[in-house]
């Protein structure tokens, strides 16, 4: 068992780029021995999970399953803001019940867990659901299966802060993301090999493997070594809010960075325009949506890990140079959508801006993410990663139907480039935030 073990904590090193597998910051003393092998499972969870949110996604794999099963158009536009703001909306009221548990880790397993059955029974629909009852039952499990995500989300970073180092939580999530990048470019290039929509079965078959992702990154959190916690300020629901709201007032640094994370959301909102935009131009349905596939996969290979490294140094600068870099892109989209010639007419110049802006926004979840961490104390921190998510999910669902409607008045080119104007102030806002990895 020893040789496995110095291999495991030399890879560990390589991997972090430090000579001490044992340091230790901001975590209990016993999880430092542990520190190598729970970073590996941290590692292969996130692959697992990145497998099924790509296999079940719901910009790309749902549209195509409501289509087969016949469901009405309108349904389709329910799905993102369903899939995003199902996961962030309720995570302030079960927090305080998180905080109840010594071992947080139960959480995100139980998490993963009802994701992978809402996963199997959405397989089951694009086997046997049909019409407007299928795409209503649809929309009934991709709401239960966000709010499973949202239980995962804060519990996996609770059980993040415990067990990884700070200095190395922004390291460990750019090879995730790395490693996610991946399995999105295998995706894209399966989902190539299709003319056509796929059908009833092969999107059944996605949706399983999907369902296998989520088991395989509950079973992992199962295994993770976590120390108890501290179980003392659990509260029910209405008692956190009351003490995020009083978060919100008296913390200075935690309600000007929501202010920065909101801004930011620019990034985010963009890229399934620039898909639109692109597919709009050039004519293409699921070749140039499987060439946007592909090319996320590669620009998420890339950046992940240069993003993570530059994270652990300056969070606060990674955040405001992805705001600066989602400026850019949107503008620089926008100018090819608007240039005269044959060239504007095909995917590859919104690809290529699709996939600039993907590495960008890798940047902006892996600086707001390290950012969050690192400026909560042990005690805190599920609370404050979940008020700034509930506010977060909020904003989502008011500001994704603010910016569908602008982009039906004013086009979606005028629309990139108020999105880049946000993004702009989202850097200035970003600049000014206090360091938090010194």
């Amino acid at each position: 068992m020893a040789a496995p073990e110095i291999s495991q904590s030399r890879l560990f090193e390589w991997l972090t780029g430090d000579d001490d597998s044992r340091m230790c910051k901001d975590i209990p003393e016993e999880a430092c021995d542990e520190q190598p092998r729970n970073f590996f499972l941290h590692l292969l969870a996130a692959l697992g999970n990145k497998l099924a949110d790509e296999l079940s996604s719901a910009r790309l794999v749902l549209p195509w399953l409501m289509g087969v099963i016949g469901a009405p158009v309108w349904m389709v536009g329910l799905l993102v803001p369903i899939r995003e703001s199902g996961s962030l909306l309720p995570q302030l009221f079960v927090a305080g019940v998180i905080r109840l548990q010594p071992q947080r880790k139960w959480a995100w397993v139980l998490g993963g867990a009802l994701q992978a059955a809402s996963a199997l029974l959405l397989a089951l629909l694009a086997l046997f659901g049909n019409g407007g009852l299928g795409g209503t039952l649809v929309l009934a499990v991709l709401v239960a299966l966000s709010l499973a995500r949202g239980l995962s989300s804060i519990a996996t970073k609770d059980v993040l802060g415990k067990t990884i180092s700070k200095q190395r939580r922004g390291t460990l999530m750019g090879w995730s993301g790395s490693v996610a990048g991946a399995v999105t470019l295998a995706a894209g290039a399966v989902l190539m090999l299709f003319d056509e929509r796929p059908g009833e079965l092969a999107l059944a078959v996605l949706l399983i493997i999907a369902a296998l992702g989520w088991a395989l990154n509950a079973l992992c959190a199962a295994r993770i070594a976590e120390s108890p916690g501290a179980v003392e300020g659990g509260e029910n629901a209405w008692d956190s809010i009351k003490l995020g709201l009083r978060l919100m007032r008296d913390d200075h640094t935690f309600r000007h960075f929501n202010v920065a994370r909101a801004l930011l959301l620019a990034s985010a909102l963009a890229l399934p325009y620039i898909a639109l935009l692109g597919q709009q131009q050039s004519g293409t349905e699921l070749g140039g949506l499987g060439i946007l596939i592909v090319v996320s996969g590669l620009a998420g290979m890339l950046a992940s890990p240069l993003w993570g490294k530059r994270a652990d140094v300056s969070s606060r600068r990674v955040m405001r140079d992805a705001g600066l870099g989602t400026t850019l892109c949107c503008l620089l989209v926008a100018a090819a959508a608007w240039l005269p010639g044959g060239w504007s007419e095909t995917v590859w110049p919104y690809a290529l801006g699709y996939g600039l802006l993907v590495m960008v926004h890798a940047g902006v979840r892996l600086g707001r993410k390290t950012y969050l961490v690192d400026m909560a104390n042990q005690d805190q921190r599920a609370l404050y990663v979940a008020l700034s998510n509930t506010l977060t999910g909020a904003l989502m669902l008011l500001v994704g139907g603010a910016i569908g409607a602008l982009a039906q008045w004013l086009g979606t080119t005028a629309l990139l480039a108020i999105l880049a104007a946000t993004a702009l102030c989202a850097a200035v806002s970003a600049q000014r935030l206090p360091e938090v990895e010194q």
